[in-house]
């Protein structure tokens, strides 16, 4: 079994930067990608971005190119996504989910596990 664990969220003003991790504990030599997911109140869960760790690249919606950057560390099995100039638009719960699968990067059913959440909230 694989176990998620998500750090790094919080309250930010509108303009500053936050970096989340992401933690694969477990038998998670097998994890091959990560990926970040957004639930913003009252909206469905998305996801925009992640990381392959076989091949060692990483991957972001057009939407966040620019203010958020997916960065990984496969010794660790660990994903980062470090957010620069936040909007009240992105506070949400933010998931990170992972696959042994190379997958597709942006649906939810290609995950096979689920870390619990950390709420990012940014004031105007």
């Amino acid at each position: 079994q694989v176990q998620l664990a998500e750090s790094g969220g919080g309250t930010v003003q509108a303009g500053g930067s936050l970096r989340l991790s992401c933690a694969a504990f477990g038998y998670a030599h097998d994890i091959n990608r990560m990926g970040w997911f957004r639930q913003a109140p009252g909206k469905e869960r998305e996801g925009f971005g992640c990381a392959f760790f076989k091949s060692r690249t990483a991957f972001a919606r057009d939407s966040v190119k620019g203010r958020f950057t997916i960065s990984q560390d496969t010794a660790k099995n660990t994903v980062y996504l470090q957010m620069n100039n936040l909007k009240p638009e992105d506070t949400g719960l933010y998931y990170c989910a992972a696959s042994e699968e190379r997958g597709n990067c942006y649906l939810q059913d290609d995950y096979d596990y689920w870390g619990q959440g950390t709420q990012v909230t940014v004031s105007s």
